[in-house]
């Protein structure tokens, strides 16, 4: 019964998020797990006169790890793609290397069923492209960028030559976005970041999620240095310990969620969007303008952020100024 339900949740993520077009090539990566959503996209895609392809991988050990190089290749070969997948592969070269070629992707990491039926996927996308755009080209090429939050958040650094990104779940050729998440997000400048990140909403990887105490991340020069807090601290803290790599501890990025249908719920790219919150991504920035390749990239995720850049602002306790 779910399948008939998430056809709609399919219809606008291949009609109005890809765009994909009859005659097409369309490459849906998926694990086991996730085949009844892939089945769902793949029945759609073919409805509309473009050719699926699914493939299936077995589920990465981590996330940001990247895909085989058969799936990569066809990534790259592919008009567009669509990755349905447990552990993120988008901080990848993989994706990285597709959308370079000329693919369009949109990342559908930790989907569920439900998912593709409520929440984000009911966002008005067209009318986020707005807000989303304007807050990305705020932050783009900003000398000094500060963050602050209502729980303890102060975290200053340069965004000098440094693109912005803008995720509104709609992409053209050489484009990549993250669904159903709208968000903004630029790539600090590596070493300029200082101060301290409170998290108070969600950390949606490795099994942590939604928040129920605060954790502190200590910043110094583009590094995390100290993270303190309670036993879901503890479980990050571990974590990272474990990859020994020094570039997980990279600030990779700082994003913004502009979707009003997204909520809080555990899952990644629901958290991200929940509007008016803002997530400091750590470790790999390579697909977002950065230079730093690691072997995970996580998000903690902080509610009603106020920004500002170069003296500008551009949110104010999680509204919107732009």
């Amino acid at each position: 019964m779910e399948n008939i339900y998430m056809s709609r949740g399919a219809s606008k993520i291949v009609n109005v998020c890809a765009k994909i077009k009859p005659g097409e090539q369309v490459l849906i990566v998926t694990e086991l797990s996730r085949l009844s959503i892939a089945q769902a996209l793949a029945t759609e895609v073919y409805r509309v006169g473009a050719e699926p392809a699914v493939c299936i991988m077995e589920p990465r050990k981590q996330d940001s790890e990247e895909p085989p190089k058969e799936i990569a290749a066809a990534m790259k070969a592919s008009d567009a793609f669509l990755s349905v997948v447990g552990k993120s592969i988008t901080h990848t070269h993989a994706v990285k290397d597709a959308i370079a070629a000329g693919s369009r992707g949109l990342v559908l990491t930790h989907f569920t069923e439900e998912m593709m039926i409520h929440g984000g996927i009911e966002g008005d996308f067209e009318e986020a492209k707005r807000v989303c755009t304007a807050m990305a080209e705020g932050m783009a090429g900003a000398e000094k960028i500060v963050l602050t939050s209502p729980s303890g958040t102060y975290l200053e650094y340069s965004a000098k030559g440094r693109r912005g990104n803008k995720l509104y779940c709609m992409v053209e050729p050489g484009q990549f976005s993250t669904l159903p998440t709208v968000e903004a997000n630029v790539s600090p400048l590596e070493g300029t970041a200082n101060g301290v990140i409170v998290a108070d909403g969600s950390i949606p990887y490795i099994g942590i999620g939604v928040l129920e105490e605060p954790v502190t991340l200590k910043v110094e020069n583009g590094r995390i240095v100290d993270i303190s807090g309670g036993y879901q601290a503890k479980m990050l803290a571990d974590n990272l310990a474990s990859k020994n790599d020094p570039n997980v501890y990279n600030v990779a990025e700082h994003g913004v969620g502009l979707n009003p249908k997204c909520h809080f719920c555990g899952f990644m790219l629901e958290d991200e969007g929940v509007f008016g919150s803002c997530h400091i991504g750590i470790g790999t920035s390579i697909t977002l303008g950065g230079t730093v390749k690691a072997s995970c990239h996580y998000d903690v995720i902080m509610k009603n952020g106020t920004i500002v850049a170069d003296g500008k602002v551009l949110m104010e306790n999680g509204v919107p100024k732009v």
